[in-house]
């Protein structure tokens, strides 16, 4: 809708809109970094509006531009997605992630959807800090060295809560007889 908007703006006298701040590939990455956090499927658009609009207001700021957009873009949907926590009770995410989970269009094995439940499950339990690490580090793919820069945090903190959230995630999967 921007781009249309700009095209219209030309020559008639309206500033130009500017152009997506986002491309696809980093909206997809906003996305799945969204419902990874938990996230309903419902207002996975809203987020990525959220993280559209907040880059935007960054630029309209006069604030320099993040160095890596899509790392920057990942880890404010990561905090999206703990806010969102914050607001809805621990057990309307999982049932809506359940919910999520039923209505997948990429239908997988048995097997998978046991792990991917029990690894969502165990997600679940964690505390917002080490959920937020494993996501921005397993799902969104960052490296340590640019979580640790967007979070404002050590690197050193960034490994301790990897380390423990994979303890943990690990041990649960082993208790559950998952893995």
């Amino acid at each position: 809708m921007l781009r249309r908007m700009a095209r219209r703006g030309q020559g008639d006298g309206v500033p130009e809109a500017p152009d997506d701040p986002l491309d696809a590939a980093q909206e997809r990455r906003v996305r799945a970094v969204l419902a990874l956090g938990g996230v309903p499927q419902a207002d996975l658009l809203d987020g990525v509006q959220q993280v559209r609009l907040r880059l935007l207001e960054r630029a309209a700021s006069g604030r320099e531009a993040p160095r890596d957009v899509s790392a920057w873009a990942a880890v404010v949907a990561s905090n999206l997605a703990m806010d969102w926590h914050r607001a809805k009770r621990r057990q309307e995410r999982l049932g809506e992630r359940l919910a999520a989970l039923r209505q997948s269009e990429h239908p997988s094995g048995e097997d998978t959807s046991v792990l991917s439940l029990a690894v969502a499950q165990g997600l679940d339990e964690l505390p917002d800090a080490q959920r937020q690490v494993v996501v921005l580090r397993f799902f969104a793919d960052l490296p340590v060295r640019d979580i640790a820069e967007q979070l404002a945090i050590p690197e050193g903190t960034v490994k301790s809560r990897l380390h423990t959230a994979v303890r943990i995630l690990r041990t649960r999967l082993h208790e559950d007889e998952v893995v």
